[in-house]
């Protein structure tokens, strides 16, 4: 049977209505990974130091699943993208060019030769550097045949191991696409010598079949999304592959068997959206993936560990970090990741403070809602915030926010007992993302408000100092 992939493009196609944050990009890279996807697309890089580190952190993830990243037609986005992918297990770089007059002359303003070159160079200069390359052409339905043709051919003259064909508009019934594919082999006999990957836009409510019918002409990859958008569905292409795999003479590796479950969590994380009236960046269910360590690990693989965590911690604060990590770990069998948060936030990166807490007033009850009402010196001026939220701390949290006018996505928040007693100490970590990198604070007091407010605080001292001395 012929093997289809499977490539997902959930991360490449949300957008304003579906927003991810960074943890939940590395959360849902995970679960298409279990779910046995062959390809998982990322989006671009636009902000190299965010988008770097966002593609590092998948790559380190990810375990069986190709990582593609797209690059644009220069060179310096080649080399750009493949420091940050290649480190990945299975790593593609995929050459994204529009092959239709239209998207040429009026959105790349490139005339057909000059857009030939330009694909030709991209190709040839990715496949120095990687293996595994894609062409896609994008709005190939709606080229100039005789353009495509040229196009495709000089995509696997340079070196393309995949050439996929979009039907962007969606306006294709199945019997068209086919058509359209039968066509192209046609024209292009090369095509035989790679793998022919399929996308198709739902517009007609149609890309489900066409991608499929494109399967029994000798489509080898289909792009699908795992939650719903207007593209392919994955679920749907994944069961009638395996239901009808011996009709079509095809199978593909995704697990059947968990559909339900990972599709539905992958939903779940899509559709819940940050809350307006919290300053949590919700989606991700938690889980430290079983990371532990032990007194007989050095210091570079707690530093491995720290970097797994979304850490970019200097030669110093590592050095502050295994100091503490080695005197708890001498005490106990092993260190776990919120440990290791903990040691984090209290050993690295220890700042001069901007801002320090003056006094705050918290009220919540069953009745009414949690009202916060704080104040915090900043260079011997006291600034006021009152919020109210969803709870004690989400009001604190928005309080400042409000303060200091900005919002870094909530990485986590965790809240850990120190002491025992009625006069129990707690002891809270606070990880707050900023420009991709992750900031932790620590916060202890026997209210445990209070100690989320310093912790969150400690945190946003380290990355305001850090930003002021960029």
């Amino acid at each position: 049977m012929n093997q289809i992939r499977i490539s997902d493009v959930t991360m490449k196609q949300t957008g304003a209505d579906i927003s991810l944050s960074f943890k939940e990009k590395i959360e849902l890279s995970k679960l298409l990974d279990k779910l046995g996807v062959s390809v998982i697309e990322l989006e671009p890089i636009s902000q190299p130091r965010i988008d770097s580190l966002r593609i590092k952190s998948v790559a380190a993830a990810v375990k069986d699943s190709i990582i593609a990243v797209p690059v644009a037609l220069n060179e310096e986005s080649v080399r750009t993208t493949w420091n940050a992918l290649k480190e990945a297990k299975k790593a593609r770089l995929q050459v994204c060019a529009p092959v239709s007059p239209v998207q040429m002359e009026y959105l790349f303003h490139k005339k057909p030769d000059a857009m030939l070159a330009s694909i030709r160079s991209t190709i040839e200069s990715c496949c120095a550097l990687c293996e595994d390359v894609e062409f896609v052409a994008d709005d190939a339905t709606r080229s100039d045949v005789s353009f495509l043709y040229d196009a495709v051919r000089t995509a696997i003259s340079a070196g393309a191991t995949t050439v996929t064909v979009c039907d962007t508009a969606g306006s294709m019934l199945p019997n068209e696409f086919t058509a359209f594919i039968r066509e192209l082999y046609a024209g292009v006999p090369e095509l035989k010598e790679v793998c022919l990957g399929v996308s198709c836009s739902d517009n007609l409510s149609m890309a489900d079949s066409c991608a499929i019918a494109a399967v029994r002409y000798g489509a080898g990859e289909i792009k699908a999304a795992a939650y719903r958008l207007n593209m392919v569905s994955l679920p749907n292409v994944a069961k009638v592959l395996s239901a009808k795999g011996e009709f079509y003479n095809a199978t593909c590796s995704v697990r059947t068997t968990v559909m339900k479950r990972i599709t539905g969590q992958i939903a779940w994380m899509c559709q819940t959206g940050r809350s307006k009236n919290s300053p949590f960046d919700n989606g991700v269910q938690e889980d430290d993936g079983g990371i532990y360590l032990t007194s007989h690990d050095d210091l570079s693989a707690v530093m491995k560990v720290a970097s797994r965590l979304g850490y970019d911690l200097s030669e110093e604060d590592g050095a502050k970090v295994y100091e503490a990590f080695r005197a708890i770990a001498d005490k106990k069998e092993k260190v776990g990741a919120k440990e290791l948060d903990a040691i984090v936030a209290a050993a690295a990166m220890q700042v001069p403070p901007t801002y320090v807490l003056d006094s705050y007033v918290v009220t919540s009850g069953n009745t009414i809602s949690a009202t916060a009402h704080l104040k915090l010196h900043k260079l011997d001026k006291v600034i006021e915030g009152v919020s109210i939220g969803d709870g004690a701390i989400d009001a604190a949290f928005l309080a400042i926010e409000q303060i200091t006018g900005q919002h870094y996505e909530l990485d986590d928040f965790q809240i850990q007992a120190v002491t025992e007693g009625r006069e129990a100490m707690g002891q809270t970590v606070v990880k707050l993302r900023s420009g991709g990198k992750v900031y932790s604070g620590r916060g202890i007091s026997t209210d445990i408000v209070g100690a989320g407010i310093r912790a969150y605080i400690n945190a946003l001292n380290k990355i305001v100092y850090e930003e002021d001395n960029a």
